[in-house]
């Protein structure tokens, strides 16, 4: 009986810390919002099913790159476009049908300018060679923003991304346009769309460092930024007049270089930019509006390798937006249809 009252003793506690642990964890999901970890994802989800994935979406990603760097500059881009509305669930990647129209590819921010769906067509094709019905698009999307960022940073950006996303069967331009901060938001507008989220103003100053790559069309900044008066500097801004028509239209539109110093570095030259003027949208010059965001712009224009840091945490942060788990979502065996 000793024995017995002994071994029951004994469970209870075992109970009792198991239940302990598990309302520590998820204490620290609620206080951590930022720990991907709480959403289900986690790094190396898929090295038993599926053990190749992230090399094989790195090969195809290198390719890509390596020919072209402005497509790994629209990778990264799409991941944040994708995670921005209905959460990181592929939903940027449906085409339109019949029944759905106008899904996000075709909404204003994304067409014509989002750029890489090939490169995530050729990933799924690749990946589904190898382990058919078990890797998700939105991982893919996610695995390809990622990789994009290393090639593109010369190895220097190193992020360690979770996965187990599951894709959507939503997409809506409309959504597009109220989830996707315009590149004419001021500070206060920046914060609270990225707030909606679950992201910090200083994820937001860290994540807007991406446009240190990649090309913006003139319609995006002319009206605000060179018909009107701006901070923007002079000699910079007589530059872009050489390149850009007074009124843009969609018959002229031409494109510039974000970062004109590094157009195809993956660095912290933004910073340097934003500090000196030379930026393009409005977005960009208001991370200048209070002392706390110019701060972070000077730490990350000075501090060797603080932006490259926070921009993998921030990265991994973003990933973690709506993820679907469940039967919220699916595995779609083509990324740009859902499955039927």
């Amino acid at each position: 009986t000793h024995r017995l009252n002994s071994l029951r003793a004994s469970l209870r506690r075992e109970t009792m810390a198991a239940a302990s642990l598990k309302l520590s964890v998820a204490l620290a999901c609620v206080l951590l919002l930022s720990s991907a970890a709480c959403h289900g994802l986690e790094v190396g989800y898929y090295k038993k099913t599926c053990p190749r994935v992230e090399a094989i979406v790195r090969d195809e990603v290198k390719k890509f790159v390596y020919k072209n760097a402005g497509i790994g500059a629209g990778l990264i881009r799409m991941f944040f476009h994708d995670c921005f509305v209905q959460g990181c669930d592929g939903s940027v990647l449906l085409d339109p049908t019949p029944t759905n129209p106008q899904p996000e590819k075709l909404s204003p921010p994304n067409f014509p300018s989002l750029r890489g769906f090939e490169v995530i067509d050729a990933a799924k094709d690749a990946v589904e060679k190898a382990c058919p019905g078990v890797v998700s698009c939105a991982d893919i999307v996610a695995f390809a923003g990622r990789d994009a960022a290393y090639f593109l940073s010369k190895m220097k950006v190193k992020i360690n991304m979770p996965a187990g996303r599951l894709d959507g069967r939503v997409s809506n331009s409309t959504e597009a346009l109220d989830n996707l901060p315009p590149p004419f938001f001021n500070l206060d507008q920046l914060v609270a769309s990225f707030a909606a989220k679950g992201l910090s103003a200083e994820d937001m100053v860290v994540l807007s460092g991406a446009h240190t790559i990649g090309v913006s069309h003139c319609s995006s900044f002319v009206s605000d930024r060179m018909a009107v008066t701006s901070d923007i500097d002079g000699g910079f801004a007589n530059f872009l007049r050489r390149r850009c028509p007074a009124n843009p239209s969609t018959a002229n539109d031409p494109t510039v270089n974000q970062d004109v110093v590094t157009p195809n570095a993956l660095d912290n030259q933004y910073y340097k930019n934003v500090l000196a003027h030379k930026v393009l949208f409005t977005s960009d010059a208001a991370l200048l509006t209070t002392p706390a965001t110019t701060q972070m712009v000077r730490d990350s224009a000075n501090i060797p390798g603080q932006w490259e840091a926070k921009f993998n945490k921030a990265m991994v942060k973003m990933g973690a937006i709506d993820v679907k788990t469940g039967k919220q979502g699916e595995i779609r065996r083509k990324c740009r249809v859902v499955n039927h």
